[in-house]
């Protein structure tokens, strides 16, 4: 792991929840927009990893698929943390635990065919402090955990299995789809009543869920934490959105393997997170594929934090509802996002760059960047802006897009160029697509309340168009 201190290193973990950073420009100086994605890869810095090894087997752990393995896990993590921080080491072998719990420095390592299986019984997920879809509360532990802490690491070449199927915690969603019976849990319920607790202010202590309640936990999630890394393992079958850090700074996703058909299995949910790098991904999803976000309606105002400083590269998309997304929850604000580099494709794709937002929710997302990115096939449109999205226009809250610029996306099949719903009042602003092509297109797009849409050298099934 790198030694190198983040340019955000000082900062206490009080004010990570509060404010926001921005990499400094100097007055009056127009300058590229892809330098500032230069500064931010230069910025954002590994953790820093003391150089001692424990290894789980040394702490009682069993790899036969059988044994739980949840206090073995814990003990090891302990003993590291005990020690000033280190590699926790997970060997070859199938490792049944529940929840796992994170502290500053350290790194959860697995080792080529390990493969750690996550219990199914929401009983060995205890309650922590959470956001679900970007509101706060307690509710099941998410798969791994950690919060408030820095220097911490998921690494290595092997397995975490959620999982989740049919019969367990995709049954919660509902849906006939996914198993769902008459008689069986379903989270609306809870889902609505939690959403209906921070729109009346009530204090998170009191949105108390776990147990008894049908709320799904993320497989990984960082809660206001620093110099985060997950690089090289392979998570599937999530019961619900895959990696979530929330609140932290700092943070490096690398060389990942996400699959997983059930619902909302997002790939990668940066939720209120200052300068994160997403490199050489592969996705195959229930849901998008990358999802940026920060807070949803009341809480996402309440803590106003957005998610900015984020570039992404060299990622592969496959099925998904939205390969590079941004929304729905977004009321705390969306800037300065790159996307360079990526290959998406799939009959089972909806969109390649998706933006929804909605005025329950507001929230500004501006200075936004893409570039080289190509399409095999989506199944709606290469874009879409989306104001409609869930409660539409019934809201006071005016959401806002500013500034999208495409360059180079390449694409050999979509219903759709584009598909930009702004609101009457609440326009999408300022769309710039160039040296873009799109092939095998079936429909028109649709284009309302969008202003300052620029087409500069845009060919539409082989054709050079100034207007869509």
């Amino acid at each position: 792991m790198s030694h190198t201190i983040s340019r955000r290193s000082f900062i206490g973990f009080s004010l990570l929840v509060g404010g926001c950073s921005a990499l400094p420009v100097p007055s009056g100086l127009k300058t590229d927009p892809w330098q500032r994605a230069a500064d931010i890869r230069n910025s954002v810095s590994e953790p820093n990893i003391p150089d001692r090894e424990f290894s789980v087997l040394d702490y009682g752990a069993l790899g036969d698929g059988e044994f739980l393995n949840t206090f073995a896990f814990a003990d090891a993590i302990n003993a590291c943390a005990a020690a000033g921080g280190g590699r926790v080491v997970v060997p070859e072998g199938h490792f049944l635990t529940g929840a796992i719990h994170l502290r500053s420095n350290i790194e959860l390592h697995l080792e080529a065919d390990a493969v750690i299986l996550f219990s199914t019984d929401p009983e060995d997920y205890p309650l922590v402090y959470s956001r679900y879809e970007g509101v706060e509360l307690y509710n099941y532990s998410p798969l791994i955990y950690a919060k408030n802490s820095q220097n911490v690491a998921v690494t290595g070449k092997g397995v975490l299995h959620g999982q989740a199927a049919d019969e367990n915690w995709w049954s919660w969603c509902g849906s006939p789809r996914f198993g769902w019976a008459e008689g069986m849990p379903r989270q609306h319920e809870d889902r609505d009543k939690l959403f209906a607790q921070a729109e009346a202010g009530v204090p998170v202590g009191q949105r108390v869920y776990g147990s008894g309640h049908y709320l799904r936990p993320s497989l990984i999630e960082f809660y206001n934490c620093r110099n985060v890394m997950v690089e090289g393992v392979s998570l599937k079958d999530s019961p619900f959105w895959n990696i979530h850090p929330v609140l932290c700074r700092d943070v490096i996703v690398r060389g990942v393997t996400v699959t997983g058909q059930g619902p909302n299995n997002d790939g990668c949910n940066p939720e209120s997170v200052d300068g994160m790098l997403i490199d050489d991904c592969y996705f195959d999803t229930g849901d998008d594929c990358i999802a940026i976000k920060s807070g949803r309606n009341a809480d996402g105002r309440r803590l106003a934090t957005p998610s900015q400083n984020i570039v992404i590269s060299g990622c592969q998309m496959r099925a998904g509802h939205g390969g590079v997304v941004i929304g729905s929850e977004i009321s705390g604000g969306v800037h300065h996002v790159f996307a360079e580099n990526c290959q998406m494709d799939s009959p089972d794709l909806w969109y390649a760059l998706r933006f929804k937002n909605n005025a329950m929710r507001g929230g500004k997302v501006e200075d936004i960047y893409a570039r080289d990115i190509e399409v095999g096939q989506v199944a709606f449109a290469a874009i879409t802006c989306d104001f409609n999205y869930e409660e539409g226009a019934d809201g006071p809250f005016v959401p806002e897009l500013n500034n999208l610029v495409v360059e180079r996306l390449q694409v050999k099949q979509a219903g759709r160029v584009l598909d930009s719903q702004g609101l009457p009042g609440a326009p999408v602003r300022n769309i710039k697509l160039i040296d873009c092509s799109f092939d095998g297109v079936t429909d028109p797009s649709i284009v309302t309340q969008t202003r300052g849409l620029v087409l500069d050298n845009v060919r539409v099934n082989g054709e050079q168009v100034s207007s869509l």
